[in-house]
């Protein structure tokens, strides 16, 4: 199978595209080539300039958990300094990077396709620093692994904006990084270095690329297809699987009984099967105290639907249980994780929150790759 070129390939095959003389770059283990050699390796080996390296949440090498990161450190195989982004912005940001001395932010992260995962805010909020500094920032574009095809959700009402949704992006927005950064729309010197290869409706396995975890609880594939759905649940009183070796897939709670996963079979969603289940998370939520729950099972990519699964789930969730699930997190964390208050009131008075989910739509410019393979 030949796989999907990615901005990362051929930036280190062609250094030149970058156009800095001094890089610096924003990764984390899911910046890597086909045959799994870091990024940071082929561009030394390559001769690109990098000088500097930046750590996004969870940290460069991927140790931390959620909302934590790995601070100040010296890259040991490049002997380069690297920079803690994590909960930086505005002015703490253009310090950082300043102190740097790069003339060139180049991001290479892997995003899995939902709003309210951070790294796309990460480069959003370096993006805003490359532009008041005056730097050329450059995007390693990579596949989104939801594809392309669809987006989902309601956009984000600025007055929700957080690190979890800083633009008003749908809760799946069916784009790839570079996609997004062009969307953005800053007043910076922007350059994406494309994929080649990549169709819009590409599964994962299609792409012929390693799967990374992007993040401590992204464990695989299947993870990221669920995500903008059950990772609502971050913001209730039920485990959304952290903890587990299946976050995200699992949902549960003590208070769980025998009719939740009837209840959400009976719903037929589209693409996915529930499978009552039992589990004892090791951290987070319900730390060892046996729940009772669901796995999704996704059985067809093309007709699932995350956010309309998340929303349903939640539905019968409130509805069987009305004075258990209750909300989670500081400043009604899931009023930020959905993008407004709508959800939140929605559910508390009773009503069907699957009415606040417009139907799904295909993502509209601008972008960059069109249904055909790119190169």
């Amino acid at each position: 199978m030949t796989h999907v070129r990615t901005g990362a390939e051929r930036l280190a095959t062609t250094p030149s595209l970058a156009g800095g003389t001094r890089l610096g770059l924003i990764t984390n283990p899911t910046g890597i080539l086909p045959d799994l050699t870091p990024t940071p390796d082929a561009l030394m080996a390559a001769g690109a300039g990098l000088t500097a390296m930046f750590g996004p949440e969870h940290g460069m090498r991927g140790t931390a958990q959620a909302a934590g990161s790995e601070g100040d450190t010296v890259d040991e195989r490049t002997g380069l300094p690297v920079y803690d982004t994590h909960k930086l912005s505005g002015e703490a940001l253009d310090r950082v990077v300043a102190a740097s001395g790069v003339d060139t932010l180049v991001f290479d992260i892997a995003d899995v396709g939902a709003r309210f995962y951070t790294y796309v805010w990460t480069m959003y909020d370096l993006m805003e620093s490359a532009a008041r500094l005056g730097l050329r920032f450059v995007v390693l574009d990579r596949p989104n692994p939801l594809g392309g095809t669809v987006e989902e959700g309601p956009l984000l009402d600025p007055a929700f904006a957080s690190f979890v949704g800083r633009f008003p992006l749908p809760v799946r927005h069916g784009r790839t990084v570079g996609e997004l950064a062009v969307l953005f729309g800053f007043d910076l010197d922007l350059h994406v270095i494309e994929m080649e290869g990549w169709r819009r409706d590409m599964t994962w396995a299609e792409t012929g690329l390693p799967w990374v975890m992007p993040s401590v609880n992204m464990p695989t594939v299947d993870t990221a297809l669920v995500y903008p759905g059950t990772g609502l649940f971050e913001g209730t009183t039920f485990s959304e699987g952290r903890g587990t070796t299946r976050p995200f897939e699992l949902v549960g709670a003590p208070y769980v009984d025998g009719r939740f996963a009837p209840a959400l079979a009976g719903l037929d969603l589209p693409g996915v099967r529930f499978r009552e289940t039992w589990f004892t998370p090791t951290f987070h939520k319900h730390a060892g105290t046996p729940v009772r729950g669901v796995q999704l099972h996704v059985h067809d990519q093309g007709t699932f639907r995350p956010v309309l699964t998340g929303l349903s789930m939640l539905h019968v969730a409130r509805t069987l249980y009305p004075e258990d699930l209750r909300w989670w997190g500081p400043d009604l964390f899931m009023d930020h994780l959905w993008g407004s208050d709508t959800l939140t009131r929605a559910l508390e008075a009773g009503e069907d929150p699957r009415a606040l989910c417009p139907p799904p739509a295909r993502p509209e410019g601008p972008l960059l790759y069109d249904g055909a393979a790119q190169g």
